[in-house]
């Protein structure tokens, strides 16, 4: 058995300190989590104005003061915390979310989906997503927009994931029900990690969703949030189950794909 949570707070625009110590309060209500998961871009904020705030903003996953403290938390309460965060390189800046163990070590993953104005600001991720072994189960990576694209949880499924850690900071308000299809079409546990509250920046004003939630491989809701207030949750289930990719006595989930006839889909 596994036990898995997701954070949703929210997030002051450019307070890194602010919103770490946020988290940092939170931790401890949470600590017995194997796998804990927070919000796309969960330290600095969304809506940047304009590239040179994200730069300022944005960090190396080698040396960013959130990396760092998510390495120190980790090892502190023993868990694997997925979060998201601008990455800094060198040709740009991307849409990333980090996945540290327990002992430090820290695989990162670019969002690949760029919704709407992020298009302005970050470089799209230039590498598939992937899954990863963690003391939970096997952990595949999207981030947010990500969701839309039934592909992109599949790959995942395909590549041997348990749990999808669904980092977000949705304002479209049907993800939280697509999320059921991407579980059962893919056998898969889901965690969607959303943050709440307004950002106003330049003029534009994005509200949050919140109602972060964790499903289960037939599309069961075990802990939601609701929609406008900070919450926590974490459950346990075993994660062998997205192993079973039975869908009746003669039908296979992966077995009976005919990629053969999905002429133009790949």
């Amino acid at each position: 058995m596994s036990s898995v949570g997701y954070l949703q707070y929210e997030i002051q625009f450019g307070e890194v300190a602010k919103n770490l110590a946020t988290v940092d309060a939170l931790l401890p209500d949470f600590s017995d989590a194997d796998l804990l998961v927070l919000p796309e871009l969960a330290f600095t904020g969304y809506d940047f104005p304009d590239k040179e705030t994200l730069q300022n903003l944005a960090e190396r996953p080698e040396s960013g003061e959130c990396i760092q403290q998510l390495k120190v938390w980790a090892k502190k309460c023993t868990m694997t915390l997925v979060a998201g965060y601008p990455e800094k390189a060198d040709e740009g800046c991307y849409n990333s979310c980090a996945l540290v163990l327990p002992d430090g070590t820290v695989h990162s993953y670019r969002k690949i989906h760029l919704f709407n104005r992020e298009q302005d600001l970050f470089l799209p991720g230039n590498a598939p997503p992937k899954v990863y072994d963690t003391p939970a189960g096997r952990v595949g990576l999207m981030i947010c927009f990500d969701w839309f694209f039934p592909e992109t949880a599949r790959s995942l499924a395909i590549q041997g994931a348990q749990i999808l850690a669904h980092p977000s900071n949705l304002v479209l308000q049907y993800c939280q029900q697509a999320m059921f299809a991407r579980c059962v079409e893919n056998k898969v546990f889901a965690v969607t990690a959303n943050r709440i509250g307004t950002e106003t920046q330049a003029g534009r004003e994005l509200t949050f969703t919140g109602a972060s939630q964790i499903l289960d491989v037939q599309g069961n809701t075990l802990a939601a949030a609701p929609e406008a207030e900070a919450h926590g949750a974490v459950v346990e289930f075993d994660p062998e189950l997205a192993d079973d990719k039975t869908i009746a006595d003669r039908n296979h989930l992966f077995d009976n794909r005919r990629p053969d006839l999905y002429d133009g889909l790949c």
